[in-house]
């Protein structure tokens, strides 16, 4: 295997940890801060939070093009 491409894997397993640690991070957070009492409750509104946020950004993209 060259030098360069295992530096490739590395960084590519660096970058999927931050990744996952970040969403990890923010579905905590979100956990606490909406409805942190009421599991369902919570998990609805973050659902169509997530809902709302794709349809516009859909839209804007659409423009965008």
């Amino acid at each position: 295997m060259k030098r360069g491409k295992g530096r490739n894997i590395f960084y590519a397993l660096i970058i999927g940890i931050a990744v996952v640690s970040f969403w990890r991070g923010v579905w905590g957070i979100m956990d606490v801060l909406i409805y942190p009492n009421n599991y369902l409750i919570s998990s609805l509104i973050s659902f169509f939070i997530g809902i709302i946020i794709l349809f516009f950004t859909k839209h804007l993209i659409k423009e965008l093009i």
